[in-house]
C-alpha cells in the first residue's frame, strides 16, 4: 500500500508488529505481551497523527493514488447502474461517468468525475479532468433527470477542467458556466459530495446543489495549492504554506458555511476500506435524500438560491473617524 510522508511513524510501527508476529509463528518464543503493548502504542500513535492532520496532510490524502473513485463507490451505494455516454454534440468524455441507477429502490441519476487507476487509464480519462463534452454529457443527464423527476447525486473528484487547447476551442469556459447556471434552476433534488479533490471550475460544474457534503480528508478550492503559491509568491514549492492559507479543507469550509456536513473517513483514509467508506457516505446521503424529496420543486429552487446567496457574506467595520 502506498504510504504518505506524515504516516511514516505508523508504517514503521506496523512493520515492527508484523515482524514480531512472524517471528512468534516460526519460533518457540511467546512475544504476545510485547505485541499487545506495541498494538496499544500503534492505536495511540494513529489517534495522534490522524486527529491532528495539517491542511497539507489532507491535500496529500485527497490525492492518494489508491483513494476510491466514482466507479469504486457506485456499486457500493447504488443498484443496477446503467452508464450513459456522449453529449449528443461532439463525443464522449471518459473523465465524467454518468448514468441512472437505483438508490434504496429510488431511481436516481449519478454523475461523477473519474480518474484512472493506472497510467494507461489516466491517459484515457485525462487524469479525471473533463473536456467540454464531459460537462455537456453531465448536463444532458441532469436535464433528463429533471424530465423524469429523478434526484441527482454528483461525486466530485478532479484537479480541475482539462486545460488543453482543444478543450478551449470547444468552449470549455462556456460549458462550465452553462452547468453552473442550469444546475441552479433544476427542480429536482441535487446532492453533491466531494470525495477527493474539488478543484476550480472543473469541480464547480458539478457542485451546485441543495446539499454539499465533503469527505473528511477531501479538499475544495478555486485553485490548487501549487497554483496559488505560484501566483502569490512566484514559487510553487510553497504549496504547503498556500494550503494552510487558502482554507480548502472540509473543517475549514464547514466553519465558513460552504459545506453542509462532513462525512467521516475510516481510520487512515478512505483508501483503507472503500466499502466501509461507502457505508459512511450512505449514512449521510440517505437522510438528506429523504428530506429533499419531501420539498416542493419550486421551494427547492428558492432554497438553493438562498443557500448560495449566503455564501461570501461580510461585515463592515467603521473606523470611528469624523469628517
Amino acid at each position: 500500500m502506498t504510504g504518505l510522508e506524515f504516516e511514516k511513524p505508523v508504517r514503521d510501527l506496523q512493520e515492527k508488529i508484523a515482524e514480531l508476529k512472524s517471528f512468534t509463528s516460526t519460533s518457540d518464543l511467546d512475544l504476545s505481551d510485547e505485541i499487545e503493548k506495541l498494538e496499544l502504542r500503534l492505536k495511540k500513535l494513529e489517534d495522534d497523527i490522524y486527529n491532528s492532520m495539517t491542511p497539507w496532510d489532507r491535500v496529500q490524502m485527497a490525492r492518494h493514488p489508491n483513494r476510491p473513485t466514482t466507479l469504486d463507490y457506485i456499486p457500493c451505494l447504488f443498484e443496477n447502474f446503467f452508464e450513459l455516454h456522449g453529449d449528443r454534440a461532439y463525443g464522449d468524455d471518459a473523465a465524467i461517468v454518468a448514468g441512472i441507477a437505483k438508490y434504496h429502490g429510488q431511481p436516481v441519476t449519478v454523475i461523477g468525475h473519474q480518474r484512472g487507476r493506472d497510467t494507461k487509464e489516466n491517459i484515457q480519462r485525462t487524469f479525471g479532468m473533463p473536456h467540454p463534452e464531459g460537462y455537456r454529457k453531465a448536463l444532458r443527464l441532469m436535464k433528463q433527470a429533471e424530465k423524469f423527476n429523478r434526484p441527482i447525486v454528483c461525486l466530485i473528484d478532479t484537479k480541475g477542467a482539462y486545460p488543453g487547447k482543444a478543450a478551449e476551442e470547444r468552449g470549455q469556459s462556456e460549458a462550465i458556466a452553462r452547468n453552473i447556471f442550469e444546475m441552479a434552476g433544476l427542480s429536482v433534488p441535487i446532492i453533491c459530495i466531494v470525495i477527493g479533490e474539488g478543484g476550480s471550475g472543473g469541480a464547480l460544474a458539478l457542485g451546485v446543489g441543495d446539499r454539499l457534503f465533503m469527505l473528511e480528508n477531501s479538499t475544495y478550492s478555486v485553485i490548487s495549492p501549487e497554483g496559488a503559491a505560484a501566483l502569490l509568491w512566484k514559487d510553487a514549492g510553497l504549496a504547503k504554506r498556500a494550503a494552510e492559507t487558502m482554507k480548502i479543507t472540509a473543517p475549514d469550509l464547514r466553519s465558513l458555511g460552504i459545506v453542509d456536513e462532513i462525512i467521516p473517513e475510516v481510520r487512515g483514509g478512505a483508501h483503507r476500506d472503500a466499502k466501509k467508506q461507502a457505508e459512511l457516505i450512505d449514512a449521510v446521503l440517505q437522510p438528506a435524500m429523504k428530506e429533499l424529496q419531501k420539498t416542493e420543486h419550486a421551494a427547492l429552487v428558492d432554497q438553493r438560491y438562498e443557500k448560495y446567496k449566503r455564501i461570501g457574506g461580510y461585515a463592515e467595520q467603521t473606523t470611528g473617524l469624523k469628517d
